[in-house]
């Protein structure tokens, strides 16, 4: 499949009129271009450190070396690696004015960002059913979540979006696309908008695209309604107001965080192509590009005592450290 890839990325110069995308600028306004750049790179700056220092203190503090918080920190590594591989391209392009990528960087790009995204609502599949095994079956609890069990779900997740997303790159970069430097209306190479770009039959990519979107949004959503209705069932049947609330509390976190990354990406991916507006793609990817990432360390520090605790303790020992 590699040499297939790599087959495709040499041919392109025969198959193919353009040897770079142009991103559409957010804005040709100076200073509003300054003012975008500032703005894009505050934020990349908090998510790198939010995400981080999550997986700092799940790393150093051995009181959290379960299940459950191992995959969050694999949650907020992907957060990390799959923001890095839109946001530094994204903010030379917001103040460079020509905001081209070479087709080959373009296809990187789009792998990468595919695959980290896929794997990243895996991993939200991986942690519903986790919480399914610690709420339904908690005396087996130890015994199917073990270690060994735990590291091959997060590496079955990852090695299956790559082998999925190399597929999906390379059927789409096998297109013609026209013109010396067609224009992404877009900041990233997204499979949408890279499609809008091809100047032949793009029926089969299309139905590649849906099926994607399947795989990644609709059957992991599924899973997560279903784990969710046997947890909600026997968070019911337990009997104390107390246990009842501390249960639902491992849970709100992970459902607000499932809401807000299956909600947006399905506006993207799974709307009926005829209904799909550029801008408002663009304004959606934002929203899982910048809001979501940033919103996860949060959502899960804030909602979760485990965490502030840990944090709180890493903190006085960096500040004992410099005294």
């Amino acid at each position: 499949m590699i040499g297939e890839m790599y087959l495709t990325i040499t041919n392109w110069d025969n198959q193919s009129m353009a040897h770079e995308f142009i991103f559409q600028a957010l804005s040709t306004v100076p200073e509003i271009q300054h003012l975008l750049f500032t703005f894009f790179l505050l934020l990349y700056l908090t998510i790198l450190f939010g995400n981080s220092s999550v997986l700092l203190v799940i790393c150093t503090d051995r009181s959290l070396h379960t299940p459950m918080y191992f995959f969050l920190a694999s949650l907020s590594c992907l957060e990390v690696c799959y923001t890095t591989v839109v946001v530094p391209q994204m903010l030379a392009s917001t103040i460079d004015l020509h905001r081209t990528i070479p087709l080959v960087n373009c296809a990187i790009q789009m792998f990468f960002f595919t695959t980290l995204g896929g794997t990243d609502c895996f991993m939200l599949t991986v942690m519903a059913y986790d919480r399914y095994v610690a709420i339904c079956h908690p005396l087996r609890y130890t015994l199917i979540m073990t270690w060994q069990v735990c590291v091959w779900l997060v590496i079955g997740s990852l090695i299956f979006s790559i082998v999925l997303c190399l597929h999906v790159t390379v059927l789409i970069f096998s297109l013609p696309f026209c013109g010396y430097q067609p224009k992404i209306n877009h900041f990233l190479c997204d499979l949408p908008p890279v499609l809008k770009v091809a100047c032949a039959d793009t029926h089969l990519q299309q139905i590649a695209l849906h099926g994607v979107g399947i795989i990644y949004l609709t059957i992991p959503f599924i899973l997560i309604c279903i784990s969710y209705v046997y947890i909600v069932a026997a968070i019911l049947r337990i009997k104390t107001t107390s246990g009842r609330h501390q249960a639902f509390s491992t849970c709100s976190s992970h459902l607000t965080v499932v809401v807000l990354q299956y909600g947006v990406c399905s506006l993207v991916y799974l709307r009926p192509k005829s209904s799909t507006s550029e801008d408002d793609d663009r304004k959606l990817a934002l929203v899982y590009t910048f809001v979501t990432p940033l919103l996860n360390p949060l959502i899960y520090t804030l909602r979760n005592r485990d965490i502030k605790q840990a944090l709180k303790k890493v903190m006085k020992k960096m500040v004992a450290s410099q005294t």
